[in-house]
């Protein structure tokens, strides 16, 4: 473990490094490796995420933020929201979490796929860090979403079970499909516009995970309860995967061309 905080240590990256931010993130990751927060599959899953975010430049894109905007509202209508958090999104946005949550109202729920009560207590142990006054799913995981067999299939009666509105990050399909078919309604932040997680979610929203929670509370913020309602109703899951396509296909295209010296195809 010494090793890997050697490693993290801020002063190997120099401040002058283009890629420094995303650099020290990937460290932050593999440091939580070493602490038992984050699994070595989910360095597999932010490679696959940070590739798409280079496609869509590193930002937030027009309909990611429209995706942001309706989990925003969701959060002013729903009676009972809770934020699912695995190993990843403590690791790179605990802070993040714990303030979207301060703010709305949400509960705060460790649900992961590779699960055991030692890497459960220490993701909890770090959102508390991050200001978290409550965590549930480490002691109280006691009830199953149906049809779900795997450990993310454990969750608390008192958070995910019992929600009508989930909002989670970096996730994988087969339990966005399993809180859908619950009738809830479902945020998934998840930079691949065509992963099982995205094409299921009831509100996709292709953006890294810190931008996009940083985002969903200002939106919040930015919004009373009758607005919410008109974001919903305007809402369309299948026209922010379609735009998001387009989004990257033209930006290669113009990408194409400026290294050729060309004129992009309009």
């Amino acid at each position: 473990m010494r090793e890997c905080r050697v490693v993290f240590e801020e002063w190997v990256i120099p401040e002058t490094h283009p890629r420094r931010d995303s650099l020290l993130e990937r460290e932050k990751l593999v440091e939580a490796v070493c602490e038992g927060i984050v699994v070595p599959q989910g360095l597999i899953a932010h490679g696959r995420g940070e590739c798409f975010d280079y496609l869509l430049g590193e930002q937030t894109i027009p309909p990611a933020l429209d995706a942001e905007r309706a989990a925003a509202a969701m959060f002013h209508l729903a009676k009972h929201p809770v934020i699912s958090v695995n190993g990843n999104t403590a690791a790179l946005a605990a802070k993040e979490v714990v303030e979207l949550a301060d703010a709305t109202g949400a509960l705060i729920e460790v649900n992961l796929f590779y699960r055991t009560k030692e890497r459960a207590e220490k993701i909890a142990e770090l959102l508390r860090e991050a200001g978290a006054r409550e965590v549930l799913g480490v002691d109280d995981a006691t009830v199953r979403i149906p049809g779900l067999d795997s450990m993310r299939g454990l969750v608390s009666p008192r958070g995910i079970y019992r929600a009508d509105y989930v909002l989670l990050g970096i996730e994988d399909g087969d339990r966005t499909e399993a809180l859908v078919r619950m009738g809830k309604t479902v945020a998934a932040i998840d930079l691949n516009p065509l992963s099982r997680t995205s094409l299921a979610a009831t509100i996709p929203i292709p953006d890294h995970v810190r931008r996009a929670l940083r985002n969903i509370k200002r939106e919040y913020e930015r919004m009373d309860r009758e607005e919410a309602k008109h974001v919903i109703e305007g809402f369309d899951a299948k026209r922010v995967i379609a735009a998001t396509l387009r989004y990257i296909s033209s930006r290669l295209e113009q990408l194409a061309a400026q290294m050729l010296g060309e004129q992009p195809k309009r």
